[in-house]
C-alpha cells in the first residue's frame, strides 16, 4: 500500500519499518493506512505475539506528519485535494487510538528524531507500550512552532506528564533527550548505541513472546535529565494558569533556563500557545477517545483559521522564518478567540471519530 512502509512477520514478531529517510519518515496518508492495515491484521493473529515498529535509519524514527502535504492540500478546495487533509487526520487519530489500546506488546524503537505524529505511533497505552530511546533520540511535540497544536493524543499524554511538564513541552515545543523522555514518562527503556549490535540481535533472535522481558533486561540507566533539574522551576512558571501568567512568571526569573524559555516562546504562535494550554487543561479530564475527538475538531478549526498554513509557509516552504501570526501578539489573544477554536464542528452522531471508545 505504501512504498515507505515495510511489514513482515518472523519468530512471532510483527515488524513495521518506516523507510522514508529523506523526509525523516514524515507520515503520508498512505503510510498511515499501511501501518493501520498491518496492526489490524496482526491484532487477532495467534502467530504474532508482539509488534516492533522502527525506522530503516538511525537519523529519525518519525518527524511527524507530512507538513508540505498539509500546506499544499490545505490551501486548495475539496475538489482539488483538501478533503485528503480531513482523511489524513481522521485516519491518523484512529491509528493513534489503535496503537494506544493494542492488545499485544507494542515495541517502538525511538531512534533519532521523534516528533509530532511520530509520538502518536510510539505512545501506546500502559498495557502494551515498550518505548525504547537511545543516545540519538530527539523528542518533541513542536507543533506550536508551525501554528498547530500538540495533537496525535498529545492532549492525553502531555496532560499526564509529571507536574507542569506537559504544559512546558506543549507550549514551548522544545526538544528533549532520552533521559528527559524517561523522566517525563514518555519512554520506558534506554538502550545505549554502544550496545546497538546486542539490541539488534535481541530484536531479531528473541521470540515475540519473550521480547518484553529481554528488552527490560537489556536496558541501562540513561544518565541525568535536564528536565529533572529544571522541574521545580517548570512547575513554578508553567503552573501559573495561563500563557500570559507563565510569561509574567518567567520574566521574574533571571536564570538561564527562564531567559532561554522566554526567547523560544517569543517565536511561537501566540494564539496556538493559548490554545495548547487550554487543550492540555481539557485533556486532563478526558479519556483517550475524548482527547482524540477534541483534537480532531480542533485541527479543522486550525486549518479554517489558517495559522498552520502560515506557519508551514514561513518555516518549510519559503523558509523566511518570519511567520505573520494572527494575532501577532499575546496581548491581542482573547479568551473568546481561544474558546472559539474548541467549538464543535459536527454533531456527536456525525463526528468522524464517533466510533472510538
Amino acid at each position: 500500500m505504501s512504498e515507505y512502509i515495510h511489514t513482515s512477520v518472523s519468530n512471532g514478531t510483527g515488524l513495521i519499518v518506516l523507510d522514508r529517510p529523506k523526509a525523516l519518515n514524515s507520515l503520508s496518508l498512505d503510510m498511515v493506512r499501511a501501518i493501520t492495515q498491518a496492526l489490524l491484521a496482526w491484532r487477532d493473529d495467534a502467530a504474532v505475539a508482539a509488534v516492533v515498529i522502527r525506522s530503516s535509519s538511525e537519523k529519525a524514527f518519525c518527524a511527524g506528519g507530512d507538513i508540505r502535504f498539509f500546506y499544499d492540500a490545505g490551501r486548495t478546495t475539496p475538489q482539488h485535494g483538501s478533503a485528503l487533509v480531513e482523511d489524513f487526520f481522521t485516519e491518523e487519530y484512529s491509528l493513534n487510538h489503535l496503537v494506544h489500546f493494542y492488545p499485544k506488546p507494542y515495541i517502538a524503537l525511538m531512534d533519532g528524531v521523534v516528533m509530532g505524529g511520530g509520538m502518536g505511533i510510539a505512545q501506546a497505552g500502559p498495557d502494551a507500550r515498550v518505548r525504547i530511546v537511545t543516545d540519538k533520540t530527539k523528542m518533541a511535540m513542536p507543533e506550536v512552532n508551525i501554528g498547530l497544536f500538540p495533537d496525535v493524543g498529545g492532549s492525553y499524554f502531555l496532560s499526564r506528564a509529571p507536574g507542569a511538564l506537559g504544559y512546558y513541552l506543549g507550549i514551548t515545543g522544545v526538544t528533549i533527550s532520552a533521559a528527559d523522555a524517561l523522566y517525563a514518562g514518555l519512554a520506558d527503556y534506554y538502550a545505549p548505541l554502544a550496545d546497538r549490535a546486542a539490541l539488534e540481535a535481541l530484536l531479531t533472535d528473541t521470540p515475540g513472546a519473550g521480547l518484553v522481558a529481554a528488552i527490560a533486561a537489556h536496558a541501562q540507566p540513561a544518565g541525568d535529565s535536564a528536565l529533572a533539574a529544571a522541574h521545580a522551576g517548570i512547575d513554578r512558571h508553567f503552573g501559573a494558569g495561563s500563557v500570559p501568567a507563565i510569561i509574567a512568571s518567567l520574566k521574574t526569573d533571571s536564570s538561564e533556563f527562564a531567559q532561554k524559555t522566554l526567547a523560544v516562546i517569543a517565536t511561537r504562535s501566540p494564539l496556538m500557545m493559548c490554545v495548547t494550554h487550554e487543550l492540555i487543561k481539557r485533556g486532563a479530564a478526558l479519556d483517550v477517545a475524548g482527547c482524540l475527538r477534541m483534537e480532531r475538531a480542533l485541527v479543522r478549526r486550525n486549518f479554517e483559521n489558517g495559522e498552520v498554513i502560515e506557519g508551514v509557509r514561513a518555516l518549510v516552504i519559503d523558509k523566511d522564518n518570519a511567520p505573520q501570526w494572527t494575532p501577532a501578539t499575546l496581548d491581542a489573544v482573547s479568551d473568546e478567540m481561544v474558546q472559539a477554536m474548541f467549538q464543535p464542528v459536527w454533531p456527536d452522531y456525525a463526528h468522524p471519530l464517533r466510533h472510538l471508545d
